[in-house]
């Protein structure tokens, strides 16, 4: 039973000696590393990365907090040094805006490429059979499809037409 608590929770990087005395300093130290990209890992926070880049940003975070700074102030200061790449949640501005985009522009793009795959697919149509396809169908007792005939071409495009039965 304890095993596997202890394999659920999860588990944090900061180690007891990065830890401030102060509790409410120490919560706010641990809300900003949270927010920061773990420069090495990529897809983690410096609260929850082993890495030693993490642990030294997440000093800093806290030597700045003891220096009297603002959560603002301790998240500018490592932006400047670092760039908005170190924030997990970058800010919408002009250089992240692709970033943010490039979600719906995947998807725009999807939904495209399905559409176009789609529509070739409706205009090709059944390739006409040869001779020896038609004489093969026939043997096996199957009425082989009507030849598409020049004038007959556009109607497969699905727009508008009719098929009268």
């Amino acid at each position: 039973m304890l095993l596997s608590i202890a394999l659920l929770t999860p588990t944090l990087a900061v180690e007891p000696s990065e830890k401030l005395a102060d509790p409410k300093l120490e919560a706010r130290a641990r809300a900003i590393a949270t927010e920061l990209r773990c420069l090495v890992c990529q897809n983690q926070s410096i609260d929850d990365s082993d890495a030693p880049l993490a642990k030294d940003l997440r000093v800093i975070v806290r030597e700045r907090l003891q220096d009297g700074a603002s959560d603002a102030e301790v998240r500018d200061y490592v932006v400047a040094r670092y760039g908005d790449f170190v924030l997990l949640r970058p800010p919408v501005k002009r250089e992240t805006l692709l970033l943010w985009a490039a979600p719906a522009l995947a998807l725009i793009g999807g939904v495209w490429a399905i559409f176009a795959a789609t529509r070739r697919n409706r205009r090709a149509g059944a390739a006409a059979l040869t001779a020896e396809e038609r004489a093969q169908l026939q043997a096996l007792g199957v009425e082989p499809p009507p030849s598409p005939s020049p004038a007959n071409a556009g109607e497969g495009s699905g727009r508008g037409s009719a098929n009268p039965s």
